[in-house]
């Protein structure tokens, strides 16, 4: 997809994308540290190949969520030599990420219930 927007199989609408992937960076985040690549490639398997980063949809978030102070990185040296940029949750991240779960919830709550009154979508 052009301006290095995520790649998404479905065709997930810009917004969508742009509301989710702050949460979803801090929700994989919530389970330890990890590089920008293997982010990508966390999204990529949680979601069974239907949502696919781009190295250019991932590090302006990224750059924004440490400007915001929620995360935090620091460079070091992987073990093939590389060099990696690791980042990590501060606690305004957990907390930001606490709130995104309650707000999430109530929404797919409300989807849930409104699909099971009508199942089928044609």
């Amino acid at each position: 997809m052009p301006n290095g927007i995520m790649q998404i199989i479905l065709m997930l609408s810009r917004e969508l994308i742009a509301a989710s992937s702050t949460t979803l960076v801090l929700s994989i985040l919530s389970d330890g540290e990890n590089y920008g690549y293997a982010l990508i490639q966390r999204v990529t398997e949680l979601s069974g190949g239907e949502v696919q980063w781009s190295e250019g949809m991932l590090y302006p978030v990224l750059h924004w969520m440490e400007k915001e102070d929620l995360i935090e990185s620091e460079w070091r040296q992987a073990e093939s030599g590389h060099r990696r940029k690791y980042y990590r949750l501060r606690q305004k991240g957990r907390t930001a990420l606490h709130k995104e779960k309650e707000q999430w919830t109530v929404v797919n709550n409300l989807f849930t219930k409104l699909w099971k009154a009508q199942p089928h979508l044609t």
